[in-house]
């Protein structure tokens, strides 16, 4: 079987468990599924393909996802990579291997331009306890600080009967525990509080249904009535908050603002009172100042936030962000150190 490496979101996870059922009669293969955001993401991919040449100087050594797609031609002047591939190009792992034999090192399209997915059903995780599945691909918005879109496309949707088999299959294989995963999983069509209401309705004995993260903009009344509803719909929900600051947020061209977060961890805490929330933030974002920062803090202590993931700011060329004032690096990762010392229970998040 071919190895493959993953690094970043659920979703890669996901399609690496597709690459590797395609690829289990492979040999002398290495695949490995990048991340793009941030910078540091990357230099770890291109430091794990250094590491995996020297340590596997015989395999062929293929590279994907979204690193691959927007930066594809960083990895094609790699000498240690034999061929590149962009995230629609790896559905088709199979084929595109044949391009081994020839010069055509790089095969990376247009993302934008694909309008499909990979309708490839798979039989279980490697070494997992929960399984990830995927209910859409890219994302339609624009936040000036994410060049994900660039990487993955625009919102393109799994149609509910395929999620449906794809999460029976996995049940049918013995995981206790689904996720669904996309980048932009409250965007899904025509409805992703419908199709959660689906999968309870057809799956009512399955003990945990999870999700990605989720966009405060975006969870409506419906997705609230049925957390309340459903015990088995996982009491931990993980929020794309980025900032507790009006301005930054609207800097980031975010959709929501901290009353609509505040508002929403209220309304999800009354139908079940067990919620528990984490978040993602990013510190030192282009023009923060440090009562912007003060307000992100605030904003943890009053929605109630019990564990945070915290980011400092990265700038990712072709992003409106990466043109505005930017703050020092030491300033970006000093707030945040600062902010992972801080959850509702006044503990250090570590």
């Amino acid at each position: 079987m071919a190895q493959v490496i993953t690094f970043g979101c659920r979703l890669n996870a996901y399609e690496s468990e597709i690459i590797k059922e395609k690829l289990k009669d492979q040999e002398n293969i290495i695949v490995v599924n990048t991340c793009a955001v941030t910078g540091e993401a990357e230099r770890q991919c291109r430091q794990m393909i250094r590491k995996l040449r020297q340590e596997n100087p015989d395999s062929k050594i293929i590279v994907t996802g979204c690193a691959a797609q927007i930066s594809p031609e960083t990895y094609a002047a790699m000498d240690e990579v034999d061929l590149v591939l962009g995230n629609k190009e790896k559905t088709e792992i199979q084929t595109r291997l044949n391009d081994l034999k020839h010069q055509n090192k790089q095969q990376v399209s247009d993302i934008f331009a694909f309008k499909d997915y990979d309708h490839y059903i798979i039989t279980g995780f490697e070494g997992r306890e929960r399984a990830f599945v995927e209910i859409q691909q890219g994302c339609d918005h624009r936040c000036t600080y994410c060049i994900i879109p660039y990487g993955r496309g625009n919102n393109r949707s799994v149609p509910e009967a395929e999620i449906i088999k794809q999460i029976r299959v996995l049940i049918d294989q013995g995981f206790n525990e689904i996720c669904l995963t996309g980048v932009d999983i409250c965007s899904y069509k025509p409805s992703f509080s419908a199709l959660v209401e689906k999968i309870l309705q057809t799956f009512p004995n399955l003990p945990s249904l999870q999700f990605g993260s989720l966009d405060p903009a975006a969870v409506d009344d419906k997705f609230i009535e049925l957390f309340g509803k459903h015990k088995n719909m996982f009491h931990n929900l993980h929020l794309s908050i980025q900032s507790g600051d009006d301005t930054i947020l609207k800097r980031m061209a975010r959709r929501h603002r901290r009353a609509d977060v505040i508002t929403l961890c209220q309304k999800l805490r009354k139908v079940r009172p067990d919620v528990t929330f984490s978040a993602d933030f990013i510190c030192g974002f282009p023009t923060e100042t440090e009562e912007n920062f003060q307000n992100t803090i605030k904003l943890v202590q009053e929605a109630g936030i019990n564990k945070l993931h915290v980011f400092p700011y990265s700038e990712r060329s072709g992003t409106p962000a990466a043109k505005m004032p930017q703050i020092p690096m030491s300033e970006r990762k000093d707030r945040a150190r600062r902010l992972r010392e801080y959850s509702t229970e006044g503990e250090k998040n570590k």
